[in-house]
């Protein structure tokens, strides 16, 4: 990829990439970097948006203002900017609670600081049976929601949940019939969960509304949650032929704006933000057309 194509690959931070010191095991997802302090890290490496989790993103509005983050994202040049995760949309009983508070300040953070995408999953922790026709019905109405605010909606799939692959997942999105609705295909969960690359190719183009980049062992270390949230590699570092992904997606007709990144790993965690953003950017542009 020579120089002026690559400056045109626009890639976005996920929250978990650059937040350093503090993993999904915390019972609050908040990074011991501020705010301002991680966006000019991530401007000067090269991205050009970032990610926040809701305990995050709420701690920055407490200590910024919605109208301090907006000048923050804008000042440093990240133009695209996504929040997760919203766990439990789907469920009938007390979970249901927590998942609409959850639910009510998503939307009001994202109305507020210009949120493109919502990321939302399925817990590890619900073993009842799948009902993919109510699962898919309140994934519409999630859809709608987000809709007023013109946000897209991403389900990720996760091999250590029951809606733990991409046959699992599209026909939820599909079903659920809403322009905003689609996926979010992280490589990390296309391969632990036995998806091909050609099955990712074989996606219909409006149900792709995010792509997660990151790189790790073919065998995982440990069990999948652990490999997943400790033993995540920077793009080109691990076995999963990152290119061979990157294809698969356009292939697909991927026509988003920008690329996410996702790597969960002890390494970023334990080094400076300036070195986490710039080794995770140039490590993840390389994987772009290399020679």
């Amino acid at each position: 990829m020579n120089e002026m194509t690559r400056k045109d690959t626009k890639l976005l931070a996920a929250f978990w990439t650059i937040a350093g010191n503090t993993n999904p095991d915390d019972a609050e997802w908040i990074s011991p970097d501020s705010l301002a302090v991680r966006a000019e890290a991530a401007s000067n490496a090269g991205w050009k948006g970032i990610g926040l989790s809701l305990d995050d993103c709420r701690y920055s509005v407490q200590k910024y203002g919605a109208p301090g983050v907006r000048r923050i994202l804008k000042d440093n040049g990240l133009e695209f900017f996504e929040l997760e995760i919203l766990m439990d949309w789907y469920t009938t009983d007390d979970r249901r609670k927590a998942s609409d508070r959850a639910r009510r300040e998503f939307l009001e953070f994202g109305g507020e600081l210009g949120m493109c995408n919502l990321k939302v999953g399925v817990s590890h922790l619900d073993l009842s049976p799948t009902n993919y026709s109510q699962m898919a019905d309140e994934f519409g109405k999630l859809c709608d929601d987000f809709g007023t605010i013109n946000a897209t909606v991403g389900l990720e799939f996760m091999p250590f949940c029951k809606v733990a692959s991409l046959a699992d997942a599209l026909p939820i999105v599909q079903d659920s019939n809403r322009e905003n609705a689609g996926l979010i295909i992280d490589i990390w969960h296309v391969v632990r969960s036995g998806t091909t690359y050609e099955d990712v190719a074989a996606v219909p183009a409006n149900f792709i509304k995010g792509v997660e980049l990151n790189d790790a062992k073919t065998s995982a270390i440990g069990t999948l949650m652990h490999d997943s949230v400790y033993h995540r590699k920077a793009c080109g570092e691990g076995e999963f032929n990152c290119p061979s992904f990157i294809d698969a997606v356009k292939a697909a007709g991927f026509h988003q704006k920008y690329w996410g990144v996702e790597i969960l790993s002890d390494f970023l965690r334990k080094a400076p933000v300036d070195v986490r953003a710039k080794h995770a950017f140039d490590t993840t542009i390389a994987q772009f057309n290399p020679a």
